[in-house]
């Protein structure tokens, strides 16, 4: 941390020239996700799709643009995806300049672990939860009532649904962060176990069906990636304390 402090109309025109780069890849994403929007679609919300046909009914558009303003989301939210190793890049650029000379080369580790674990969130609602959650939701039917899903509402649904995961899969990252900044310690993680616990489980109720197994499959997750956040903590403990015995000596 050994650059001189800038005025903060430099900082200002740092962030407008990041938020500029980092809207652009987003529109240029979305823009070439928008010309195979239909088939993005169709993939995104294949869980619902699937459970949906699996009762003989298909989704609906109830308003003439309906499809048009579903397309358009499913670009701009897979366009957010693919533009997230630039986003995050630009976010992680930009606070550099506050951090330890050796911090600043895990912007490489940073955008790649971070990238891999929205997507492994992701590809775990995708492949193991949201086909329990939209199950559990089809048993709801009645004999006086009919599933009629339409595409607005499943697209807005299931977009929540990879947001909420991915994020989640981001505790890790979330406790590196923490870490580097003082505000947790190893032994507090440690200490907070048991809530932690309480919390994953909490996290599993709110975001999936209230049935045990869809919790259970949820929380485990995140227990382990909680527990993976306390060893990557104590491993940039050690290192900071190893860089400022370092700089002490010189």
């Amino acid at each position: 941390m050994n650059d001189p402090p800038r005025p903060l109309t430099e900082h200002l025109e740092e962030l407008r020239r990041r938020l500029f780069w980092v809207l652009a890849a987003w529109a240029g994403c979305a823009g070439l996700t928008g010309i195979r929007a239909k088939d993005a679609f169709e993939i995104l919300s294949r869980p619902a799709v699937e459970a949906v046909r699996s009762r003989g009914h298909t989704l609906i558009a109830i308003a003439p643009p309906e499809l048009f303003f579903t397309y358009l989301k499913t670009a701009l939210l897979v366009g957010f995806v693919l533009s997230l190793p630039m986003t995050l890049y630009h976010a992680w650029a930009f606070v550099a300049p506050g951090l330890y000379k050796n911090e600043r080369r895990l912007v490489f580790p940073f955008v790649l672990a971070t990238t891999l674990l929205f997507f492994a969130g992701c590809a775990f609602g995708y492949f193991i939860a949201f086909p329990f959650v939209f199950e559990y939701f089809l048993t709801l039917e009645a004999e006086y009532v009919t599933t009629s899903w339409s595409m607005q509402n499943v697209f807005g649904f299931i977009s929540r649904l990879y947001l909420a995961f991915g994020i989640a899969f981001e505790l890790p990252v979330a406790i590196l962060i923490l870490s580097l900044a003082g505000i947790v310690t190893p032994r507090t993680l440690a200490r907070g176990r048991p809530y932690a616990v309480v919390v994953m489980f909490a996290l599993g109720a709110v975001l999936t069906p209230p049935d045990v197994i869809s919790q259970i499959l949820l929380a485990v997750p995140l227990l382990i990636l909680y527990e993976s956040g306390i060893w990557i903590s104590r491993l940039v403990v050690r290192r900071r304390r190893a860089s400022l015995d370092d700089v002490a000596i010189e």
